[in-house]
């Protein structure tokens, strides 16, 4: 029997939209710049006395209720992907896609998972290639090979008759669900978490690491190693993977999605890998785009699991629900 994430809930504060200017404005300069205020954004503090929501490691019931299926895909590349299908018997089907050097036994995608099972939503969790249990070789960068990956495993579920109702992402997996969305127009609602809008932060990040003079290094080796901090090599990232890492344009890919997708950012405002100014450039381009800031947050809701599980799920309830008001009339 495997462990499960049981997701205990009571009320939270109602959505707010954030709509779009017709206007697109650049990023800003500065990524840390004081003029960007969040007051003008909904910021969630769901405290014990008004949500007393907690996540619980049990051996849940819903071990004997859902079952959980390992399913291969193979992606475009012949790579098997490896995933578990938390089944519930729905006909739709949410589809779960975790960050850098991560995997689909993440806590956040996981507790994802099971707060989904609670609604009676089945949920996909995969390894993308090159991490996990999926075939392939690690890579720095590759968004859009990802994002290939994510289209076998929709495809693969429509060959199986389900409807992939949602996606979902954590930090560059958020980017992919984005990506995706702006390339292929069969999926309308993408939760994206804490996913990096503006490239400018990463270079400041390999700037910290390998020194100012970083790309004449790589120009003349053709490649860098990342070192842990014991001083051992962690993966290595060529010359053309870093080149195609930032040259991904996530600003242009965002004005490809369809103003019927269903957008939703969240992120904490103590988000110190990837700043919350990069949320507020999703919202100010993606037209049909809610934001959510989780106050107190770090990048992975180490602290905020039940407040993050809450809104993901609301929200896919909440379009789920309009989808089939819709398809009534």
């Amino acid at each position: 029997m495997t462990n499960a994430c049981c997701l205990m809930q009571m009320q939270s504060p109602a959505f707010h939209s954030v709509h779009s200017p017709l206007s697109i404005s650049s990023p800003p300069k500065d990524r840390c710049s004081p003029k960007i205020s969040l007051n003008q954004y909904p910021i969630t503090s769901l405290s014990k006395p008004k949500f007393a929501a907690t996540l619980r490691m049990s051996q849940s019931t819903h071990s004997s209720v859902v079952e959980q299926q390992r399913v291969l895909i193979t992606n475009k590349h012949g790579e098997k992907l490896v995933g578990l299908l938390h089944e519930t018997g729905s006909s739709v089907i949410v589809i779960l896609c975790h960050g850098f050097r991560s995997n689909k036994e993440y806590k956040t995608i996981v507790n994802l998972a099971v707060a989904l099972e609670k609604e009676g939503i089945s949920a996909f969790r995969f390894d993308f290639a090159g991490n996990g249990e999926s075939e392939g070789t690690f890579e720095y960068g590759t968004y859009w090979r990802e994002a290939d990956d994510l289209r076998a495993v929709i495809e693969h579920f429509n060959g199986a008759n389900r409807v992939t109702s949602a996606i979902v992402g954590h930090s560059k997996g958020g980017g992919v669900v984005l990506l995706y969305a702006s390339k292929y127009n069969d999926i309308h609602t993408v939760v994206n978490m804490s996913s990096r809008y503006d490239v400018k932060g990463l270079m400041g990040e390999i700037e910290d690491r390998l020194g100012k003079d970083f790309m004449q290094k790589i120009k003349e080796d053709g490649f860098f190693d990342v070192k842990n901090k014991s001083g051992t090599i962690s993966y290595r990232v060529p010359w053309e993977i870093l080149m195609d890492r930032l040259n991904t344009n996530m600003h242009e890919a965002c004005l490809q999605i369809d103003k019927n997708c269903r957008v939703l950012t969240v992120h904490g405002s103590a988000d110190d890998l990837v700043p919350v100014p990069d949320a507020l450039e999703f919202a100010k381009i993606i037209p049909n785009h809610k934001l959510r800031i989780v106050e107190g947050a770090d990048h992975g809701y180490t602290s905020h699991q039940a407040e993050l599980t809450y809104i993901v799920s609301s929200f896919i309830k909440q379009a789920l629900e309009e989808d089939r008001e819709k398809s009534s009339q």
